[in-house]
């Protein structure tokens, strides 16, 4: 083989030497620049002379470069070179066979449609970093070559070995894979593992990571009873990402879980979240929904922390935004925020969602909302159907680039004998001595109409009288007794004008008061008091139904 005839067709060569030619210095002009003649000539006389690339035997060029080396020509691809290196790598090979006998290797990693690529295009490809049958990795470079005046042509397979390269790259991804695990491991273990089950709402939540790289984001929801047929709902999102993120969110989300203890309005508990946020990280905000969905109400009592709009469809399908009031984020400062409400009817269903589910880059975030919204009002089924639908219809793949976490609640419309499950009584108490007796009676009538056995009816009874006679004693009008039922416990509570929260205390044996709520405490399976948001309080205690 001449490879000094392939040699001249190599792209650029012609290039290179017309360059060298037109830049050649004739030697009648050598005297015309800045160095002398003289001193030009003595120049020229003392520098060794310098061969042209041209020059240089272009095989044992080749022979010695240390990646691989192999010369391919013909449509069928015959074997025209091999280098040392190759020789080295992969064995002797014989000239003039067909490439898919000769180099198998190239076979298997898929190199010869790229021969076929480069020999139809005549423009150089690039395979990067693919594992040879030896066991080391190479970039392969793939250029076309024109055989002499013929105008054959070839291609000239150039290998590089990246294996060091490509290992270092193998154990950096593989850090970040086990970081990335660390992370979501972190986060998910700051999520409840089970959601807790309020009697009136069936909920379902779901948490999906964005991304594939280690920082993982602060999305959170919770789900809390507070008693008395309450349910608090939380969702959250902390800005930024990583592991600092995830345990801010955690704090966050341990702090809501207290708070909430404490039966506050939804606005009050942000007052307080929005402190704590700023004690953690005053450079960490947070967005944040705090919601509270009582059954006697029909209604979902929420604030917001510049989180976006709750969504509630009702039970024909028509979709409802939350409105105002929304503050700023938790950890800014300076805002007193306030609550809300919307209508949770029977049959309808309430999504609690953070910002990965509806915005995308260079879409305006109302129509992320708004199509979320379409999706909602076709969407029925359980709760985690519906969650799931919304993921799906949001787009949301492992590669996503944020954190997505979708909380979705239904009301339930109970029909026939499930209905008799879930049943409400309620008595205006107008004060006075008959007030006591009056309560006891129409507490006696509902628990027996309900069907209650005796323990459990007497139990209710006395609950009832200790509560009326504590807010006929402490409290103030109205007063209001309300018993209700539902498929697993039996709740007592009764209002009063007073705000004062009474507490369990230890009476002395000459004391005449103060054992009201401690008889309450005891024979309940539990109690609690809170304010009521027209001023005033309400005290409630519950008996867990026996199983049937």
């Amino acid at each position: 083989m001449n490879f000094t005839r392939w040699s001249a067709r190599l792209p650029g060569t012609q290039r290179r030497a017309a360059a060298r030619t037109d830049t050649t210095v004739s030697p009648d002009r050598r005297g015309d620049g800045t160095v002398p003649a003289a001193r030009a000539e003595q120049l020229t006389d003392e520098a060794p002379p310098v061969p042209a690339v041209d020059d240089l035997p272009v095989r044992d060029v080749l022979d010695r470069v240390p990646a691989l080396v192999a010369l391919v020509h013909g449509p069928d691809h015959r074997l025209s070179y091999v280098n040392d290196a190759y020789v080295a790598a992969f064995g002797m090979r014989d000239l003039g066979e067909r490439a898919d006998e000769a180099l198998p290797e190239l076979d298997e990693l898929g190199l010869f449609p790229l021969l076929d690529q480069v020999q139809r295009s005549g423009r150089p490809r690039t395979l990067k970093s693919r594992k040879a049958p030896d066991g080391r990795s190479y970039t392969f470079t793939c250029t076309p070559v024109t055989e002499g005046d013929s105008g054959g042509r070839g291609v000239l397979v150039f290998a590089t070995d990246v294996t060091d390269h490509a290992e270092a790259a193998g154990r950096l991804r593989a850090s970040e894979s086990r970081q990335r695990e660390t992370a979501v491991t972190l986060q998910r273990s700051l999520l409840p593992q089970e959601l807790e089950e309020p009697d009136d709402l069936r909920v379902a939540a779901t948490y999906h990571p964005g991304g594939t790289e280690a920082a993982v984001g602060g999305d959170w929801y919770d789900v809390i009873t507070l008693g008395g047929g309450r349910t608090a709902l939380v969702i959250g999102d902390v800005m930024g990402r990583g592991v600092r993120a995830a345990a801010v969110m955690g704090q966050l989300r341990t702090a809501v879980r207290a708070y909430a203890r404490l039966d506050l309005p939804p606005h009050e508990v942000l007052q307080l979240l929005d402190g704590l946020a700023t004690e953690i990280d005053a450079n960490q905000i947070a967005t944040c929904v705090y919601a509270i969905h009582d059954p006697n109400e029909g209604r979902l009592v929420y604030a917001s922390a510049g989180h976006l709009p709750i969504l509630v469809r009702d039970e024909n399908g028509t979709v409802q935004r939350a409105d105002e009031p929304t503050g700023p984020p938790l950890g800014t400062g300076g805002w007193m925020h306030t609550s809300g409400s919307i209508a949770l009817t029977p049959g309808s269903t309430a999504v609690l969602y953070t910002d990965g589910l509806v915005e995308r880059r260079n879409e305006d975030l109302d129509d992320g909302i708004a199509a979320l919204e379409r999706a909602l009002s076709g969407a029925t089924g359980s709760p985690q159907v519906i969650c799931d639908r919304l993921v799906r219809s949001a787009g949301v793949t492992p590669e996503h680039d944020d954190d997505v976490a979708v909380l979705v609640l239904q009301h339930p419309a109970r029909k026939g004998a499930q209905a008799e499950l879930f049943r409400n009584a309620a008595l205006e108490l107008l004060g006075g001595v008959e007030a006591a007796p009056r309560a006891r009676a129409f507490a006696s009538g509902v628990l027996t109409s309900w069907r209650f056995p005796t323990e459990l009816h007497d139990l209710g009874v006395l609950a009832t009288s200790e509560l009326v006679a504590n807010s006929l004693q402490h409290g103030t009008p109205p007063m209001r007794l309300r018993l209700r039922r539902t498929d697993r416990r039996l709740i007592v509570e009764v209002t009063d004008g007073d705000d004062h929260l009474p507490r369990r205390r230890r009476a002395e044996p000459v004391d005449e008061s103060g054992r009201g709520i401690a008889i309450v405490a005891t024979i309940a399976s539990n109690w609690g008091s809170r304010r009521t948001p027209g001023g005033g309080k309400a005290v409630w205690c519950e008996f867990v139904l026996p199983k049937p």
